[in-house]
């Protein structure tokens, strides 16, 4: 790691760095000296060596102030460190108090429950002693990541945040779903005019799929009117089941069991991606390589294997 233009720092010392960051962000010694219950003077011999192993000044106090200033140099460091330090050494302390490897991934519920598991199982075949920990959820990811509760999230959303990269696994289109008793609308072109005036099932808002339901269902200045709003897609799906209303939902999510309900493939709505995801620090992590590697291989053959069962069975049904 290098800092600024000066000397590269060989032997990076995580205390000394844990200290430097916490003093820097608190803006005092004392401070920091709470936050990691050592003395005042400890902190201040932390800074004074990592200094030293800089060879430059990193702070600057002043005689009788609380109170801490950065150097041009030691904001140089901060800002280095500021996006993931956090996140570092709060992965650090679960590896520590766990006993073998763990890698923690986020995903919206029907991603893990429709998805996952061929990946899992494959995943699980090639690194048999790593614990993997699901996070079914969406609208929190990059906070998670963040933070350092996730390392690696599946999404529907782009975050935009350089502190976690991602990248395009597959795409899909939503389709239609209705209770079996609805007149069906007699194309797609259609669905927007059908849909005015019948309630909507979507997911909570913030989710790339409600979005998407909204826009594609509005007519002029109306929106649909969402009746009730889920965090899943089998929650919805199994609301239009009961005959509450209607849903946008992934093709792939809907199975030949669902006799209650009726669908139809949207080939006129937005593709929806699906994005990798992870803490920009742990991308040659190799569980992190081998996760996004089965993703690439195995998430969308398992979107398009489902959804093709689906159509056939839809059409199978229709002859019959």
């Amino acid at each position: 790691m290098s800092v600024g233009s000066g000397a590269a720092i060989k032997e990076v010392d995580l205390t000394l760095m844990q200290t430097f960051f916490l003093a820097a962000r608190e803006g005092t010694y004392s401070a920091a000296a709470r936050r990691l219950n050592i003395s005042y003077q400890s902190v201040a011999n932390h800074i004074r060596r990592l200094e030293q192993r800089v060879g430059d000044k990193l702070v600057v106090t002043e005689r009788g102030s609380k109170s801490i200033a950065l150097t041009p140099r030691g904001t140089s460091l901060y800002r280095l460190l500021e996006p993931e330090f956090d996140s570092i050494l709060m992965r650090l302390a679960n590896l520590i108090d766990k006993e073998r490897p763990v890698i923690r991934i986020g995903m919206p519920q029907a991603i893990f429950f429709y998805l996952m598991p061929p990946l899992l199982k494959e995943f699980r075949r090639r690194h048999p002693n790593v614990e993997v920990v699901g996070y079914e959820r969406d609208v929190s990811l990059p906070e998670l990541i963040r933070s350092g509760s996730l390392d690696v999230c599946l999404s529907e959303r782009y975050f935009g945040e350089t502190v976690i990269p991602q990248r395009v696994i597959c795409h899909y289109q939503p389709a239609l779903v209705f209770p079996a008793s609805w007149t069906p609308p007699k194309d797609v072109a259609s669905v927007p005019q059908w849909a005015r005036g019948r309630p909507l099932v979507a997911h909570e808002p913030g989710q790339m799929l409600r979005n998407i339901a909204v826009d594609y269902l509005s007519v002029g200045n109306e929106q649909p009117a969402v009746v009730v709003s889920s965090s899943t897609s089998a929650s919805a799906k199994r609301c239009v089941a009961e005959g509450i209303g209607f849903a946008l939902l992934p093709s792939w999510c809907i199975e030949e069991s669902d006799t209650g309900l009726q669908c139809m493939a949207l080939s006129n709505a937005p593709k929806i991606p699906i994005y990798f995801g992870e803490a920009a620090y742990l991308r040659a992590n190799p569980f992190v390589r081998t996760l996004h590697k089965l993703c690439l291989e195995l998430l969308a053959t398992t979107v398009n294997a489902r959804s093709a069962r689906w159509i056939a069975s839809r059409s199978a049904r229709r002859r019959a």
